[in-house]
């Protein structure tokens, strides 16, 4: 498990927001949005990449580096990790059922993206274990252009591991853009935090690094 610090909540300014949220039937919230891959499908053609490894390495990066996305609980107590890894699904083209393949978090883009697809092609097994807190999920689907989407509930109110998704990227005026959406657990995360996010993934998709 990654490194944390344990929020006295006693003192913590977003306590009650917290609590408030957390006591919800359904604390968690989805928002989907348009991103431009134009200059990110080209990265990773250039570069020999999977697109897909580049996507999640975005996605997990820009989210690395919104704090709010960070903070999970853990055994009843809040705690904000300093840096989280990625889990991502990939399909068995076999018999057309997925895996979860766990990847820690690098920070080059072409040495995560290379590790995360030789790791999914050896995977052997659907599933590892029980997905670990300290990740980012993300499921791409680049089967359907979509503009909504939803997700199996757990009943564990405390699960506040953001989702990410997105779906197939189409050509309009030239550009390459695809569906994109983030599930979070709105005692961490409220909709700032969420544009937040996606401004700082715009800006890396115009000029991968």
């Amino acid at each position: 498990m990654n490194n944390y610090i344990e929020i006295n909540e006693a003192q913590w300014q977003r306590a009650v927001h917290c609590a408030v949220f957390r006591d919800c039937v359904e604390p968690s919230y989805c928002v989907t949005f348009e991103v431009d891959v134009t200059e990110l499908r080209s990265f990773a053609k250039k570069n020999g990449l999977s697109f897909t490894m580049a996507m999640v390495y975005a996605t997990c990066k820009c989210a690395n580096d919104v704090e709010a996305f960070r903070y999970r609980f853990l055994d009843g107590k809040v705690v904000l990790f300093d840096s989280v890894d990625t889990a991502f699904t990939y399909l068995n083209k076999e018999t057309n059922l997925f895996k979860v393949v766990n990847v820690p978090m690098i920070e080059d883009i072409i040495e995560y993206s290379t590790l995360a697809k030789e790791m999914a092609e050896n995977q052997e097994v659907y599933f590892t274990g029980p997905l670990a807190i300290d990740v980012f999920q993300c499921s791409p689907m680049p089967w359907i252009k979509y503009s909504h989407i939803s997700h199996t509930n757990s009943g564990k109110k405390d699960n506040a591991t953001p989702l990410f998704d997105w779906g197939r990227f189409y050509e309009k005026d030239g550009r390459w853009l695809m569906p994109f959406s983030v599930q979070v657990h709105h005692s961490f995360v409220d909709g700032v935090h969420v544009g937040e996010f996606a401004e700082k993934l715009e800006n890396f998709l115009k000029a991968p690094r």
